[in-house]
Parts: C-alpha cells; sequence; structure tokens
C-alpha cells in the first residue's frame, strides 16, 4: 500500500507541472525556448493581433502518470494579452507576456481513498518562440503552484521550490491555436508523512490546451516571423 500511495502522490505532482503549462496555454501557460547556442540564433518571432487578449483552455483531459497510477484533471484555464506593437515583436528571441496564473479543478486520483487540491499564485509569463515547431515556455514563480493530497496520503507538493521553473510545450497555429505538453518536466518539493514521496524532485506531464482569441473571436493568435 505504501508503495502505492507515494506513485499516487507522485503522479498528482506531476499534475502540478501540467496545471502549468496548460492554463497559460499561452502561459499556456508561455513559450521559452532554450537559449541559443553560439552556432544556433534566436529566430524572429511575432505574435498576432497586437494587444489582443486571449484564453488557454485544457482540451479533454490532462494526465499525469507515475507507474501504474494516475492523476487525471478535466477543468484548467488561465487568460492574458498579446503585448501591444512595438511589444508584439522580436529580431531575435520570443515575445513574453504576463499571464494569469492558471487553475485547476475537477483533479482525480486512480487510487481510492485520496484526493487532490491544486493552489496557484504569483505572478506567471508565457514566452512564444517562432520556429519549426513554435514553442512556447510557461513560467511559474518559486512556490507559486502547489497541490495538497488528503485522505490515505496527506502530502504537499510544491513545484519550483526554490526558483521560478518554466514548462516548454510546442505551440501550432490554427482556429484555435494550441499548445501542447509532452512529458513536459518541472521541478517539485514533496512534504509530508507516511506514504509520500518526499525524495521525489521532479514531476511530468502531457497536456493540450487550446488557445483562443477573446478580443475577437472571430481571429487568431498566431505566432510567426
Amino acid at each position: 500500500m505504501t508503495q502505492h500511495l507515494s506513485r499516487t502522490v507522485l503522479t498528482a505532482s506531476a499534475g502540478i507541472a501540467a496545471a502549468l503549462g496548460l492554463t497559460p496555454a499561452v502561459t499556456g501557460p508561455a513559450i521559452a525556448e532554450p537559449a541559443p547556442t553560439a552556432r544556433t540564433a534566436a529566430a524572429s518571432t511575432t505574435v498576432t493581433p497586437a494587444g489582443h487578449a486571449f484564453g488557454a483552455k485544457l482540451s479533454g483531459s490532462a494526465t499525469f502518470s507515475a507507474g501504474s497510477v494516475t492523476v487525471t484533471c478535466t477543468a484548467s484555464d488561465a487568460t492574458g494579452s498579446v503585448p501591444a506593437a512595438p511589444g508584439n515583436a522580436n529580431a531575435s528571441g520570443p515575445v513574453s507576456s504576463a499571464v494569469s496564473a492558471p487553475t485547476y479543478s475537477s483533479c482525480t486520483t486512480s487510487m481510492p481513498g485520496v484526493s487532490a487540491t491544486v493552489t496557484t499564485t504569483g505572478d506567471w509569463t508565457v514566452a512564444l518562440q517562432n520556429g519549426a515547431p513554435a514553442t512556447a515556455g510557461l513560467t511559474m514563480p518559486s512556490g507559486g503552484f502547489v497541490l495538497k493530497t488528503s485522505g490515505l496520503a496527506s502530502c504537499t507538493v510544491t513545484a519550483a521550490p526554490t526558483a521560478a521553473a518554466t514548462v516548454n510545450g510546442t505551440w501550432t497555429n490554427g482556429a484555435p491555436s494550441t499548445l501542447k505538453f509532452t512529458d513536459a518536466a518541472v521541478p517539485v518539493k514533496v512534504e509530508g508523512g507516511f506514504g509520500c514521496p518526499t525524495t521525489a524532485t521532479s514531476s511530468h506531464f502531457n497536456a493540450t490546451y487550446t488557445v483562443s482569441d477573446t478580443t475577437d473571436p472571430a481571429s487568431r493568435i498566431t505566432v510567426g516571423g
């Protein structure tokens, strides 16, 4: 039972990471591409429409797995705005903007007797980078995502425990555009008693968010050069 409880809580911590990435879908959260090397300069990026607000919403469900145990969340969203011109364009890198701390709800675990709640706080940002594919990096503040479990295991999982952290995903233009996180990782700290995986230091998640223009629903939020 202890092994199963530990896996359950670790899975929940993965959920924390996922939640971060979704909401910001723009934020989702955000777009941060690995820093360019001396051999490869970052491409120019333009996000349009300039100044328009957007909303990021989880498409389907986000699953966070550890071994045979899975945590599933079916609701997550976040909001933000494309910077006004000329801030919506960067000749040599990503375009960043503030986004709301994503919300997460309707989360369940595959183990009976264990429930989970997620709380997000602080200033979040999303960075979008043009490329093939375009990328999105959602950055959360230190301690900005906290997952707590109750029931057979009472644990607290804090994402980005010592410094801000970025969850990276891929961006696809469309109607609406999408932000996808595949096996994305985020550092975590786990605290608690019996059944809590206190030695865990990272979590992974998979989720897809749709990002829509809320200023003009007929428009699309797009990332280009």
